[in-house]
C-alpha cells in the first residue's frame, strides 16, 4: 500500500486554532444567555416536525469518573462516592419530564447515546432505571441505535447484559494509548488484557459494533509507541476506530496543566503519528470515514459513508440523522436543526434549575437562513468531501470563503468554482481548515485586527 505523506510546509502553515465543526455556528459564537421560554417554544415546534418524520435522538451526559485522566477535556466530576448516582438520576428524570410536557405527543426514539464522564461509573441497576424511565410511554423506532461509552476497567458483564436487554448494540471503549509510559503520564492505566476482556465480553453479550477511541499527540508518544498501540488494537478487530487528535486546551482543562509541554509532540511529529496510524488501519482493512474515524467494511458507519447518508453532530460521525438531538444532563447540548442550547456546566446550578422546574439551558443560538445554508456546506464537506453552492450565496462566498480557498487550491487541498467544491487527497488531512473557510463567524473575525479566536485561547490547533 502506498505510503501516505503530507508536505511539512502545509502542516506548519495550517496548524492554526480551528473548530472541530460538530456544530455550526460553533459554541464560542453562541449567546451566553438564552431565553428559556423561546427555547421551549422552538423545541415544541421542531419536535412535532421531526418526531413524525424521523424520530428523535437523545444524548445523556453522565459526568462522573473515579479518577482524573489528565488529557481529558470533557465536563466531568471526579469522585469515588457512588451515592451521587441517585441525585443525578433524579435530576435527569425531572429534566426528561419537563421536555415530555413540551412534546404534546408520544416521542419516537431513534437514537440514545450515553456519554460522559464515565457512563459505566453508574451501576447496571441505575443504567437500567434511567433507560426504562425514558422509554416508558415512548415508541422505539424500528431503525434505532442505542450506544454507550464504556471504560475497559469497569464495564462488567452485568452492565453489558442489562444494556443489551434494553436494545443497546454499540459500545465505545476509551483506549487512548496502550503504552505504559504514556498511560502513566495521562493517568489512564488499563493493560491490553483489560481491553481484550471488555471487547470479548461485549461481543459475547451480543453487541454488534465495538468502537475504540484512540488519541494521537499525547505526551511522550512517538512513532514506535503509536505503532505498537495500533497493532495491538488491530489485533482485537474493533468494528470502528476513532483516532482523535489530542486537543491541548489547558486554559479550559485544568488537568492538562500538569503536563510538561516539552513532552508533547510538535505539529510535524504529530501528523506523522496520525499518518502512520492511518496507514496501519488501512493495511488491516479499515476504511477512512472522515475527519478522525475508521471502520471495517461490514460496519454501518462504512455503509453510511458509501451511500452518502453519513451524518455529523455533537457525538461525532453517526449513521442516524433524526433532525433533532435532545441533550439531557449537566453541560449537554441540544440541536433542533435551527437552534442550539447547552445546559449549565456546573452540577450545583444544574441541580438547582431542574429542582425548581426551571430550564437548565445556559447558552444557545437560533440559526437564520444564512447559518443553516453554511452549516450544510460544512456538513457536506466533513461527511461527503464535497458540496454544491447555491447561487444566492455567491456574494458571501466571494467575500469570505473564496479568498481563503484560493490559497488552499494553490496548495493542492481543494478544487472549486462558483458552483461546487471537492476535497483532494491532501485536503482530506486538513478537513477542519477547509470547513473553516465556510465559517462566516470565524472569517469575519479574521478580518478584524484583534482576533481573539486565533489567539490560542479558544480552539485547539488543527494538527
Amino acid at each position: 500500500m502506498k505510503k501516505i505523506t503530507v508536505d511539512p510546509s502545509l502542516v506548519r502553515k495550517y496548524n492554526q486554532p480551528i473548530p472541530r465543526y460538530t456544530s455550526y455556528p460553533t459554541v464560542p459564537f453562541w449567546n451566553s444567555g438564552i431565553d428559556p421560554v423561546a427555547w421551549q417554544s422552538k423545541f415544541s415546534e421542531q419536535f412535532r416536525i421531526n418526531n413524525a418524520a424521523t424520530g428523535i435522538s437523545i444524548y445523556v451526559h453522565l459526568p462522573f469518573c473515579e479518577s482524573l485522566c489528565t488529557y481529558c477535556g470533557c465536563n466531568k466530576r471526579i469522585t469515588k462516592n457512588h451515592s451521587v448516582e441517585e441525585e443525578y438520576l433524579l435530576a435527569i428524570e425531572k429534566e426528561w419530564k419537563s421536555y415530555r410536557k413540551l412534546m404534546g405527543q408520544t416521542p419516537v426514539i431513534r437514537e440514545i447515546h450515553l456519554g460522559g464522564g464515565t457512563p459505566t461509573f453508574f451501576s447496571p441497576r441505575n443504567l437500567k432505571r434511567l433507560i426504562e424511565f425514558m422509554l416508558k410511554n415512548s415508541i422505539v423506532h424500528f431503525d434505532h441505535e442505542f450506544s454507550i461509552e464504556g471504560h475497559p476497567n469497569n464495564t462488567t458483564p452485568e452492565h453489558l447484559k442489562v444494556l443489551y436487554d434494553l436494545g443497546f448494540r454499540r459500545i465505545s471503549y476509551g483506549v487512548q494509548d496502550l503504552d505504559p509510559e504514556v498511560q502513566r503520564i495521562i493517568n489512564r492505566i488499563q493493560p491490553i488484557e483489560n481491553v481484550q476482556k471488555a471487547t470479548e465480553q461485549a461481543r459475547s453479550a451480543g453487541f454488534k459494533s465495538v468502537n475504540f477511541d484512540l488519541i494521537y499527540g499525547l505526551p511522550l508518544q512517538d512513532l514506535g509507541k503509536i505503532e505498537n498501540t495500533v497493532r495491538q488494537v488491530i489485533g482485537l478487530r474493533p468494528d470502528r476506530i476513532a483516532f482523535y487528535s489530542y486537543a491541548h486546551v489547558p486554559w479550559t482543562s485544568k488537568g492538562q496543566r500538569l503536563f510538561n509541554e516539552s513532552h508533547l509532540p510538535g505539529a510535524e511529529e504529530k501528523i506523522n503519528l496520525y499518518l502512520r496510524g492511518s496507514e496501519l488501519f488501512r493495511e488491516a482493512g479499515f476504511e477512512d470515514i472522515g475527519m478522525d474515524h475508521f471502520a471495517l467494511p461490514h460496519d454501518e458507519l462504512f455503509n453510511a459513508k458509501k451511500s452518502g447518508k453519513l451524518h455529523r453532530n455533537f457525538m461525532g460521525y453517526t449513521t442516524q440523522n433524526s433532525g433533532l438531538l435532545l441533550g439531557l444532563g449537566v453541560s449537554a447540548i441540544s440541536d433542533l436543526g435551527n437552534a442550539f442550547a447547552q445546559n449549565d456546566k456546573t452540577l450545583s446550578t444544574y441541580y438547582h434549575a431542574v429542582n425548581e422546574g426551571i430550564s437548565p439551558v445556559q447558552r444557545g443560538y437560533f440559526l437564520n437562513s444564512e447559518d443553516i445554508a453554511f452549516r450544510k456546506y460544512i456538513k457536506d464537506i466533513s461527511c461527503k468531501g464535497q458540496t454544491t453552492f447555491l447561487p444566492e450565496h455567491l456574494a458571501l462566498l466571494e467575500a469570505y470563503s473564496f479568498p481563503v480557498l484560493t490559497g488552499m487550491r494553490n496548495d493542492g487541498m481543494v478544487e472549486y468554482d462558483s458552483n461546487q467544491l471537492k476535497l483532494t487527497g491532501t485536503g482530506h488531512y486538513f478537513l477542519r481548515n477547509v470547513c473553516g473557510a465556510f465559517d462566516l463567524f470565524l472569517q469575519r473575525e479574521n478580518q478584524k485586527k484583534d482576533n481573539i479566536f486565533l489567539s490560542g485561547q479558544t480552539f485547539s490547533k488543527a494538527i
